[in-house]
C-alpha cells in the first residue's frame, strides 16, 4: 500500500470553487432574466436588412491576377494583383473548393451583401455556402467592402 498518510481534502478551496460556480450561474440567470446582451455579442442577423448587394464573378488570369467582374454587365471592376489581397484569395479558395467538390464551374456569380448592422457577407447560391466576412475583422471585411461600392463611390 501507500506510505502517504490519508488527509481529507481541504474544505476552504472546495467551498471557494463551489461559491464561484454558484455566482457564475446566478449571474447568467439574472442576465438572461433581465434581457441584457453580453458585451461583444454579435448583432442579431435576423434584425438586419440588406442595404446593398452586388453579384460578382472572380476570374483567374494567366499572369496570376484575378479579375473581379460585375455579374450584371461583365464589366471588370478591379484586378487583384498576384500576391495581393490574401484574405480575398483565401475566401475564394474555400468557395472554389466547394464548387469543385460539387462539380460546379466558375460561371455562377457570388452575391456580396452589405447589411444595416454593418456586416458584410458573401454567398454562393450554387453551393449554398455563406460566409460572414465581418467575422474576420473590419480590415479583412473591407477588402470585400470596396467591391460592393460602384466606381463612382456610391453603393
Amino acid at each position: 500500500m501507500s506510505d502517504l498518510p490519508r488527509r481529507p481534502f481541504p474544505r476552504g478551496p472546495l467551498l471557494g470553487v463551489a461559491a464561484l460556480v454558484a455566482f457564475v450561474l446566478l449571474a447568467i440567470g439574472v442576465s438572461r432574466g433581465i434581457g441584457t446582451v453580453p458585451t461583444g455579442a454579435p448583432p442579431d442577423p435576423a434584425s438586419a436588412t440588406a442595404v446593398a448587394s452586388r453579384g460578382l464573378r472572380f476570374v483567374d488570369q494567366a499572369d496570376g491576377t484575378v479579375a473581379v467582374l460585375d455579374a450584371a454587365d461583365a464589366r471588370v471592376i478591379e484586378v487583384i494583383a498576384s500576391g495581393q489581397e490574401n484574405f480575398v484569395r483565401g475566401v475564394l479558395r474555400g468557395f472554389a473548393r466547394e464548387r469543385r467538390r460539387q462539380d460546379i464551374g466558375a460561371e455562377p456569380p457570388f452575391l456580396l451583401t452589405g447589411w444595416t448592422d454593418g456586416r458584410l457577407s458573401l454567398d454562393d447560391a450554387s453551393t449554398g455556402r455563406h460566409v460572414e466576412l465581418s467575422a474576420f475583422g473590419q480590415t479583412n471585411a473591407e477588402s470585400f467592402g470596396r467591391l460592393l461600392k460602384r466606381q463612382d463611390g456610391t453603393r
